[in-house]
């Protein structure tokens, strides 16, 4: 994902077809864009052939609001070499004083990653939640500030490696062609984050809860969405002859470019582009969307409550003790159940390819 704004936006398609007008969305586009933009220029001294700073979260996603954290990774594809850890160091202590909001305290950003265990480490006990972590976001989340030579090196890698190794997709005799290998990490990581949820509930003594549980409902759960359709991509919407030219007689890197292109997109872009092609969801597309809309409208609004927050200072602070009569807790939680109303509508209840694709691959 590049700093220049999305070009023919699938989202702005899509509300005109709708004749919606999902504002919220739009300033969050900008904002994250005029924040990589500032990035960039901050942080340019630290460019390098052999890495990358990587951002991740809503600056990735296109909808950074004024209270997002600034997840960040250097990532190398390269030599190990001790100055990597000093420029981190220099990355981390520069971010600071312009004064970012730092990463979460998992550690899992902020910090450095190397393409080695990205791209070698799937699965099995040495592929940490960290590193699972780090991988599919990378994937599905991430965008470049500077320097991109490392970014699409190490994901065309990872790609190779879920594509390669995957023989169902090139020998199977099934209808559809979906990359099992990479789609079962990406529900394998969307599963981890539900369990990880209840596990830092217990760790941080319901710190943050409200917050948390709302992101886990709607943002999380988008990132999860990208990812299947992602993988759909290798089939959906495909023409005879376009399956021809990505799956030629087992050469991987026709297909490693198409998803690659695809996961360019961000996942509300990517969620957009297949909506429109299914007219007949545009009912559910709009509700999805509408939802999704006024969450980001709730992170983003700077007005202050008559305690002096923010409504996502608010849900931030909230105590566990106080969610069942906490109007803005409950305004969010009822857009949480719109969304995956409208969600379940589309991938689960459409009578279509894309709800058979999910039921097949995504479910069972």
């Amino acid at each position: 994902m590049g700093l220049m704004p999305v070009v023919d936006s699938a989202i702005d398609k899509l509300a005109t077809r709708l004749g919606a007008n999902w504002e919220n969305l739009r300033a969050a586009r900008e904002r994250a864009l005029e924040k990589r933009r500032a990035l960039q220029t901050d942080l340019s001294e630290f460019n390098s052939a052999d890495s990358s700073i990587v951002v991740f979260g809503s600056l990735g996603r296109d909808e950074f609001t004024a209270g997002s954290d600034l997840d960040w990774t250097l990532l190398v594809d390269g030599i190990a070499d001790p100055a990597h850890f000093d420029v981190a160091l220099a990355i981390k202590d520069r971010l600071e004083k312009l004064g970012h909001k730092p990463p979460g305290r998992e550690a899992v950003f902020g910090s450095l990653a190397f393409s080695h265990e990205l791209i070698h480490q799937i699965g099995g006990q040495d592929d940490t939640n960290a590193n699972t972590t780090r991988r599919i976001l990378l994937l599905l989340e991430s965008a470049v500030v500077g320097r991109s030579d490392a970014h699409k090196h190490v994901v065309s890698s990872v790609l190779h490696r879920y594509l390669k190794e995957d023989r169902g997709l090139w020998h199977g005799s099934g209808k559809f062609k979906v990359p099992r290998f990479l789609l079962n990490d990406i529900a394998r990581y969307w599963r981890t984050m539900a369990v990880d949820f209840a596990s830092k509930q217990r760790a941080r003594a319901n710190e943050g809860f409200a917050m948390r549980n709302i992101k886990l409902r709607l943002s999380r759960k988008l990132i999860f969405i990208s990812g299947l359709l992602a993988c759909f991509s290798c089939h959906l919407g495909l023409t005879a002859e376009e399956k021809k030219q990505i799956f030629p007689a087992e050469a991987v890197q026709p297909l490693v470019a198409h998803l690659q292109r695809q996961l360019e997109l961000t996942p509300l872009e990517a969620l957009a582009a297949t909506l429109l092609t299914f007219k007949e969801l545009d009912s559910s597309s709009a509700k999805l969307f509408k939802a999704y809309d006024h969450f980001v409208g709730i992170l983003s609004d700077d007005s202050l409550l008559p305690d002096g927050k923010t409504r996502r200072q608010h849900l931030e602070d909230l105590e566990v003790g106080d969610l069942d009569k906490d109007p803005i807790f409950d305004e969010a939680r009822m857009l949480s159940h719109e969304f995956r109303d409208a969600v379940h509508e589309i991938f689960l209840r459409s009578n279509t390819e894309l709800s058979q694709l999910t039921i097949d691959y995504g479910v069972f």
